[in-house]
């Protein structure tokens, strides 16, 4: 099969190039997708599991890519669950290759099924920001309605899909972002726009919840606006400031079928939209890599050109 290759942890972006490989081999709970489209993460190319196993040894050359949405094509020994033929999407281990392929081996627990209505780019754009964000507001954050949360880098990955998912829960919506970003964030159902580049964050006034994806300064400055008995919840790095008589979390996002099943549903029904970037073709998906190339919305990487449910 063709796939997209990482041979060389110092040559970064350069050292991904389009080559043929074995076809996956699909372990027990395991199956096999056949990719129609791709997500990944900008920085993964610097994660320790980019580039060995859970043993830490090393697994060059690697295959990146994390998330996913096509067709199961294989069932691996005591896999339940899902079928041959099924639609889904989902997350890959950060230590196994990925997605930038033509097949990618999942564990089965890992992944949703995928209505026939949504295609498949949509979908490649949700699951590690959608769970991202679902954990972050509702496992970690512990979002009500009636409370009022800030949201940084609201028109991002994680903060789009968080802002929806806040909105949707009845809690008041505070976004952050960048001058150009205004009218996204507003659009995607915030209260209020918080310019960085232009307002203070400390004339927000109190929140029940602030969501960071930034680190830092603001994520520092962040944790005086928490009330008592609010949450301070990032997932650039741990907080070094702790509310006063609140939390402070830091979490690595997890794999959760209900959750994706979850999100799912809103997907379907149209009551989350992720925001959707660059479609690269996988012979173009180094440049998706590019710094340079970056443009508002996920890249995704088209891996099959159909986008509807006749996709096996």
């Amino acid at each position: 099969m063709q796939a997209i290759i990482a041979r060389d942890r110092a040559a970064g972006v350069d050292g991904l190039a389009l080559a043929g490989v074995p076809y996956p081999h699909a372990a027990e709970n395991d199956v096999i997708v056949r990719v129609h489209a791709a997500g990944f993460t900008p920085g993964e190319l610097d994660w320790p599991g980019t580039w060995t196993d859970r043993a830490g040894r090393d697994r060059t050359p690697t295959i990146p890519g994390h998330e996913v949405s096509g067709v199961v094509v294989e069932l691996g020994y005591g896999t339940t669950g899902l079928t041959v033929g099924q639609r889904v999407f989902g997350v890959t281990d950060w230590c196994r290759n990925g997605t930038l392929a033509e097949f990618v081996a999942v564990e089965a627990r890992n992944l949703a099924p995928l209505s026939a209505g949504v295609d498949h780019t949509t979908a490649a754009a949700l699951p590690i920001s959608g769970l991202t964000a679902w954990q972050g507001l509702f496992t970690h954050g512990h979002l009500g309605a009636g409370q009022t949360v800030l949201i940084h880098g609201a028109a991002g990955g994680v903060g789009s899909i968080a802002v929806q998912l806040a909105r949707e829960a009845g809690a008041r919506v505070i976004g952050t972002g960048r001058t150009a970003h205004r009218q996204t964030v507003l659009g995607l159902g915030a209260e209020i726009f918080v310019d960085l580049d232009r307002d203070r964050l400390e004339d927000i006034g109190e929140v029940d919840m602030v969501f960071d994806v930034f680190g830092g300064q603001i994520l520092y400055r962040s944790a005086t606006l928490v009330r008592s008995g609010g949450a301070l919840v990032s997932i650039a790095e741990p907080p070094s400031t702790q509310p006063e008589n609140g939390r402070a979390v830091f979490f690595v996002v997890e794999p959760d079928r209900a959750a994706l099943a979850a999100l799912e549903h809103r997907l379907r029904d149209g009551r989350l939209r992720p925001l959707v970037g660059a479609i690269y073709p996988l012979e173009e998906a180094p440049a998706a890599f590019d710094p340079t190339n970056r443009r508002s919305g996920k890249a995704i990487i088209r891996v099959i050109g159909d986008v509807t449910a006749d996709d096996q």
